[in-house]
């Protein structure tokens, strides 16, 4: 049985991804997926309004809708689904994960954010959407703007 350790942070980029890879990717027949979870990280301003046991009830909630939605897709062809919450870094997650459930295939199916270099779940893996540089949003802002004050000048 072929393991595959899947990162997702969005359930629908995550299926739309999937649906995508060629079966040579992902391999033919009864699969065993790891499908971690990376819930979205609430802010510091959030954080000091929000008890810790209200945070954690808040992941897993998330993490039941988004096997909600994944589930189905994922346990085709007879295959076996372990889901797991991931918490601090992902690196050292994956490491875990693969002594745990022994060689597996790593698929970074996490949705790539303008400006934001996600962090790496493995150092073979690139996440996804990576061009090597990203543009701050001050740097977009004060393009804009000059934009703009050129076009009223005219």
């Amino acid at each position: 049985m072929q393991k595959i350790i899947l990162y997702v942070d969005d359930a629908s980029y995550a299926r739309e991804l999937l649906s995508r890879l060629t079966p040579e990717a992902v391999g033919t027949g009864a699969r065993h997926w790891v499908l971690v979870a990376c819930a979205p990280r609430m802010t510091h301003r959030i954080s000091k309004w929000v008890s810790h046991s209200a945070r954690e009830n808040w992941r897993s909630k998330w993490l039941a809708k988004t096997q909600e939605q994944l589930l189905p897709l994922l346990q085709l062809e007879n295959s076996h689904v372990t889901t797991v919450l991931a918490k601090g870094p992902l690196a050292e997650l994956t490491q875990r994960l693969k002594l745990e459930h022994g060689t597996a295939r790593v698929i970074d199916a996490r949705r790539p954010k303008i400006g934001v270099d996600l962090e790496p779940v493995a150092p073979d893996v690139q996440s996804p959407g990576q061009s090597g540089w990203a543009l701050p949003g001050a740097v977009l802002g004060m393009g804009a703007l000059l934009v703009l004050a050129n076009e009223l000048s005219e």
